[in-house]
Parts: C-alpha cells; sequence; structure tokens
C-alpha cells in the first residue's frame, strides 16, 4: 500500500488545505504563503473559490492529474476563521467530504526551512506554527505536510511580527517560482506518492 494513503482507497478525495489568515491586509504576508499555494491549484484547475456552505472556509472542487482513473479528486481549503482556528472550518469539511484524515494536506509556511525550500511530510509536531496546532487538536496529526520555508526572522524581530509582514522586495523577485514549485509538489503528492515527492521536491 502507498505511503501516503494508509487505510484508503483511490477513490477518496482530498483535502488541500492553505493555511492563511482573510482579509487583503494579510494577502501578502509569510503566514499567507499557503493560501498563496491554493490559489495557484485553484488557477490550473480553472475554479473559483466559494464559500463551503455553513463551514467558516472557502472551496475548489475539481480534480488533479491526468483524465481519467489516475486523476484524484480534490477540495482545495482556504479557511476564513484566522490561522489560530483552523481546524474547526478543516474538521468540518472533512466530515462533509468524507475525506480520511491521511487525505488531507496542509500547505504553510515554516520558520525553521531556509527561503523557498520545501520539506513534504506524513505526521509530526506543529513547531509552534498555530494553524498546525488548531489542526492537530481537531483531527489528531496525522495528515501530510508541504512545508514552504520562510526563514527565521532577522535580528531581534519576534516571530509573530515576522510572519505577519510581507515578503520582501528581494524575496518577492523567487516568489512566484517558489509557490509554483510547491503547486507541482502537492500535484505530485497525489499522483505519485510522498516518497516519489519528497524525492523530486524536499532539498
Amino acid at each position: 500500500m502507498d505511503v501516503t494513503t494508509p487505510a484508503t482507497s483511490a477513490r477518496d478525495p482530498w483535502l488541500i488545505v492553505g493555511l492563511g489568515n482573510p482579509g487583503p491586509e494579510y494577502a501578502m504576508n509569510r503566514h499567507n504563503v499557503g493560501f498563496m499555494v491554493v490559489d495557484l491549484l485553484a488557477d490550473r484547475m480553472g475554479g473559483r473559490f466559494k464559500r463551503a456552505g455553513k463551514a467558516q472556509a472557502q472551496v475548489v472542487e475539481g480534480r488533479i492529474g491526468p483524465p481519467g482513473p489516475e486523476s484524484r479528486r480534490v477540495v482545495l481549503v482556504k479557511p476564513m476563521s484566522y490561522m489560530n482556528l483552523s481546524g474547526g472550518p478543516v474538521n468540518a469539511l472533512r466530515d462533509f467530504y468524507k475525506v480520511p484524515v491521511a487525505n488531507i494536506v496542509a500547505v504553510h509556511d515554516e520558520l525553521d526551512i531556509d527561503y523557498g525550500t520545501l520539506r513534504l511530510k506524513l505526521g509530526g509536531g506543529d513547531n509552534g506554527h498555530n494553524g498546525l496546532k488548531s489542526m492537530t487538536k481537531a483531527m489528531g496529526a496525522d495528515y501530510h505536510r508541504v512545508r514552504f520555508g520562510i526563514g527565521r526572522p532577522p535580528g531581534r524581530m519576534q516571530v509573530a511580527d515576522f510572519v505577519l509582514k510581507d515578503f520582501a522586495a528581494a524575496e518577492r523577485k523567487e516568489l512566484d517560482y517558489f509557490v509554483d514549485r510547491a503547486a507541482d509538489s502537492v500535484e505530485c503528492l497525489l499522483a505519485e506518492g510522498l516518497e516519489r515527492a519528497q524525492s523530486a521536491y524536499n532539498s
């Protein structure tokens, strides 16, 4: 059995959760890189985010992968609850779409990785990330993560200030490329499994 899908089948849908904060004032923050990645995936699918019924989230439903049985049914998710309450909306959508926890992918910023570097993994701790902390509290830790490195804050800047600032001008020059690569890694994870995606994208 593929390591990415314990106790699941190819027919089970996936939730791809971009973590971030709602509102235009947060749109280009480092903390919102998860939103940026799922926005790009939505563009690739030709979908537009819409409100998810009673859940405090926006969703796009579609498929990732080549046409036919190899494609994966996916629901892209942007929680609208603010970062530290992300678990509630995600868990509600997990129940609604009947998604196994192992078929959930959280795309999020990661302080302990250099800017633009990716790390994919299944399960693990939250490393102080409030979005992951909320998701783990709601459904356990056995979901996938696409960790997008943003690096550590310079000097004595507080972490909370750093993650809620926009990417610096020098970082923005490469941001589109790194977001594109992160979206590619999600597609690879669903199509080829975790080990193949790690081999291709972990650096």
